[in-house]
């Protein structure tokens, strides 16, 4: 197998990458998958994995303690390389499944919860202002869920329109609707069912964050036009992506200084959504609608 060519097969785009999964985490989790890939080891074996990492790291941050701040910053980076890992090796052994997919995605929300919750026991609870640094805190996981929703949603989209018509967010919705309507009645899927259902919701959440109506229209353009038209706001909607406020978390629990990550989650990544917002609406308007 020529791995330098599946590496960069298992990128969706680099346009759609966020820097630090780019240069760090991705070309790591690349070399975990070439030591497991003739194993016994799976994508949904590397999903459990990640989710009981991203729940140690909250459990070492909520003793309260700079050291156990680093410790946990540390489980939460082997977290990420993990959730990295096992949609790459899903893609590479061809084993993917849409619940699959979806429990991947869950884990990402099951471990920020973890260390959120870890950071509010071990931080916010023990500071000299607790209701103060609580309530900031709660703001900042608000902030991190609607920020993860949009940068989902522009990327998703960004692929559609600039791939001619692949990755689509609409289709791969019908994706997982047909999937449930063949598990709907089978015995021993209702915990598949469920993670469906819980997916469901959440888009439904999603198209209503981003768009007026239920159904937006597609644009009329080419691949061509929509990838000048969208390549810098893309790369600007990514830095308030996922893998940048874990990357953001962990360099300030490294110095103890987890209340600069709080005002960055409040302030910084707010304001830069802020005003992406109404850029990425101008340039929805240079594009005709189909009727």
């Amino acid at each position: 197998m020529n791995w330098r060519e599946e590496y960069k097969k298992s990128l969706k785009m680099k346009e759609v990458e966020e820097v630090f999964d780019l240069i760090f985490y991705r070309p790591v989790a690349f070399l975990f998958i070439r030591t497991v890939y003739n194993t016994a080891i799976t994508p949904n074996s590397i999903t459990i994995a990640a989710i009981i990492m991203g729940i140690t790291a909250g459990c070492f941050y909520s003793l309260g303690q700079p050291v156990y701040f680093k410790i946990g910053a540390f489980f939460f980076l082997l977290f990420n390389i993990l959730d990295c890992s096992d949609g790459q090796l899903a893609r590479l052994k061809k084993t993917g499944t849409p619940v699959g997919r979806i429990i991947d995605g869950i884990s990402d929300y099951i471990a920020t919860i973890a260390v959120y919750i870890g950071i509010a026991a071990g931080f916010a609870y023990k500071s000299p202002k607790p209701y103060f640094w609580l309530l900031m805190l709660l703001f900042a996981g608000i902030s991190n869920i609607i920020h993860g929703i949009l940068v989902d949603y522009y990327r998703s989209r960004f692929l559609y329109y600039v791939r001619g018509g692949e990755s689509n967010f609409e289709e791969e919705f019908e994706e997982f609707r047909k999937e449930y309507e063949i598990i709907r009645n089978q015995k021993g899927k209702r915990f598949d069912r469920m993670v469906l259902l819980i997916y469901f919701k959440y888009s439904s959440f999603q198209r209503l964050l981003v768009a007026k109506k239920k159904k937006a229209k597609l644009f009329i353009t080419t691949p061509e036009e929509y990838f000048r038209k969208n390549k810098t706001i893309i790369r600007f909607w990514l830095l308030i992506g996922a893998t940048t406020e874990i990357t953001t978390l962990i360099i300030c629990s490294f110095f103890n200084r987890l209340d600069i990550f709080i005002w960055i989650m409040i302030i910084g990544f707010n304001s830069l959504a802020a005003i992406l917002w109404p850029i990425q609406r101008i340039i929805d308007k240079t594009f005709n609608r189909e009727p």
